[in-house]
């Protein structure tokens, strides 16, 4: 083989590799795509995980934002039947928010579709049945609750507990939190759909509700019963009934308080700064010390209420079952001439016992 051969067949040998070895390198390249596009797949699923909102137990009452609209997105069981209700007092011409800001498919609720005079109370079986039909509400409907007032919200939560709906909510921190969670707000009114039958005989749950009646026998013969006054502590004291409408202060005889806020319409000790409500760990710390413990049996009250749905439906969401709502409140309570009292605070010693016949008819609320 001449040397010029040689040289041509090395050359040649030189361009196939060179040449090889550029077509090898768009394979590389493409493998780079690749790897690339499952990273971003990667980052897609992790974005949906992290999106993706947990089912919550039908016994849980307070829950977020988040999990409020997942079920309007149709990704909770509870997306088949629900009904978002804002609940304040009177039309919903009269909410403080409805008319300028509602969370979408919210229909509007009238507290006082659940309570009427004259003690308050709760209203009959057939009337909170009627209310409840009217809109749209069932026994496995799944009822979302917010508004302004978080005592007045709880106690529509309250009222179809004790009628019997399955699965009630309260969104945790009201439209502020739905707001801050970045998510939008219509102006337009909805209209509920009526139901025609509820499902159950109303009331489901008697044993929520405690009577005057009972409550007075058991404060005499029960040493296991504590009454637990979820009010404020110059209502608890005797200083003032809190409210405008009531002229007598006091407390039923052998009451313990429970906390509550600064007057009867805040719940500072209940709830956070965002409104949020305390939970069962926090309410045992707030708890700790008072004359009552979680092996009482308890029932909560305040002046018509509100206030005292709170503390019971932080104990219902889990699994307490030794609770119930004296409804009446002190209002019931002090139209009874009969009914004994207490006015001050029995652990200082500073205390009355009295009858409400006896009171001073001058600490209305001013």
């Amino acid at each position: 083989m001449n040397k010029k051969f040689f040289t041509l067949l090395l050359v040649a040998a030189l361009m196939i590799t060179v040449f090889t070895g550029c077509k090898q390198q768009p394979k590389k390249s493409d493998s780079n795509l690749v790897n690339k596009e499952s990273v971003a797949k990667d980052e897609d699923t992790q974005k949906s995980e992290v999106e993706k909102v947990e089912a919550v137990d039908v016994k849980k009452v307070f829950v977020s934002p988040q999990w409020v609209k997942s079920v309007i997105d149709g990704k909770q069981e509870e997306s088949k039947k629900y009904i978002i209700l804002e609940a304040s007092w009177g039309s919903a011409d009269d909410s403080p928010d409805y008319n300028t800001g509602h969370i979408p498919g919210a229909v509007h609720v009238d507290i006082a579709s659940i309570e009427g005079e004259p003690y308050w109370n709760l209203k009959s079986p057939e009337e909170v049945e009627q209310a409840m039909l009217e809109l749209g509400v069932t026994k496995d409907t799944a009822v979302i609750l917010y508004g302004s007032d978080v005592s007045g919200t709880a106690r529509v939560a309250y009222a179809y507990l004790w009628a019997g709906v399955e699965n009630v909510k309260v969104l945790n921190g009201s439209l502020d939190a739905w707001t801050k969670a970045g998510y939008e707000l219509e102006t337009t009114a909805n209209a509920a759909t009526p139901a025609t039958e509820f499902g159950a005989k109303v009331p489901v749950n008697p044993q929520f509700w405690i009577s005057v009646e009972d409550v007075d026998k058991k404060l005499k013969d029960d040493s296991n019963f504590r009454l637990v006054s979820i009010r404020s502590y110059k209502e608890f004291n005797g200083e003032t009934s809190g409210y405008s409408y009531i002229d007598k202060a006091g407390e039923p005889k052998g009451a313990v308080w429970g906390k509550a806020g600064s007057d009867p319409y805040h719940m500072e000790d209940y709830t956070h700064e965002d409104g949020t409500y305390i939970t069962m760990d926090e309410m045992k710390e707030l708890w700790k010390g008072l004359n009552f413990t979680l092996d009482n049996e308890l029932s909560f009250y305040c002046g018509t209420g509100w206030r005292a749905s709170i503390p019971f439906l932080i104990m219902y969401e889990n699994g307490y079952t030794n609770m119930s709502m004296y409804d009446g409140g002190w209002y019931q309570w002090q139209m009874n001439d009969d009914h004994p009292v207490q006015v001050g605070d029995p652990n200082t010693g500073e205390v009355v016992y009295t009858t409400v016949g006896e009171l001073s008819n001058d600490k209305a609320a001013k």
